[in-house]
């Protein structure tokens, strides 16, 4: 805070350039382009409830991950949906084994100050098995962002530890890096098909 500022959160003031250059007589935005620049700081608190998808975060806790299934249309809705939004029927609860493939994924340089995430980070777009649709979640454990490829085989892991919002308590892992899955061996239960 500068000597006279009466805003404690003010960085500092600037005027900022027009990016063509024009005098102010021909700036449309002359009479805009002091800029003050505040720091803020912003805390909440307030509790949210999970509604009709509370089950597939129930579900996260005891390391397995469930999805809707339409009784109608048999589509496999995952992100899980209570209706499905291609007949409107009312969904049920179905098992994914956690197994998928690897679709896409964008690398994440920058985290979102709410999010404690190390940078970068990588989101995955996977196809599970018995779904019809894509899942995007975080991807852990590939190594080197060049070891991740559009394809690989991936599982979805499970947190052992507490963690603040129930979506931390999955994401996604390559299956050439699993050693263990829920206690057996991953490459004898990839084969088995659980």
């Amino acid at each position: 805070m500068a000597e006279g500022d009466l805003v404690r959160s003010k960085i500092r003031q600037l005027t900022a350039a027009d990016p063509w250059k024009r005098s102010p007589a021909e700036d449309p935005w002359s009479a805009f382009r002091e800029v003050a620049l505040i720091a803020l700081e912003w805390e909440q608190h307030y509790r949210h409830s999970l509604g009709k998808n509370s089950k597939f975060f129930l579900a996260l806790e005891q390391k397995q991950l469930l999805a809707t299934h339409c009784p109608n249309c048999s589509f496999t809705w995952m992100p899980p949906r209570p209706v499905c939004a291609r007949c409107l029927s009312i969904t049920e609860w179905v098992a994914l084994s956690g197994k998928g493939t690897l679709i896409g994924y964008t690398a994440q340089y920058y985290a979102p100050s709410f999010i404690k995430l190390d940078a970068p980070y990588v989101l995955a777009c996977v196809h599970l098995e018995g779904a019809d649709t894509l899942f995007m979640h975080l991807l852990r454990g590939y190594g080197a962002l060049q070891d991740v490829e559009v394809g690989m085989p991936v599982y979805a892991a499970y947190a052992s530890s507490p963690v603040q919002h129930p979506l931390h308590l999955m994401w996604f892992e390559p299956f050439i890096e699993a050693t263990e899955w829920a206690g057996a061996g991953i490459e004898e239960r990839w084969q088995a098909g659980v």
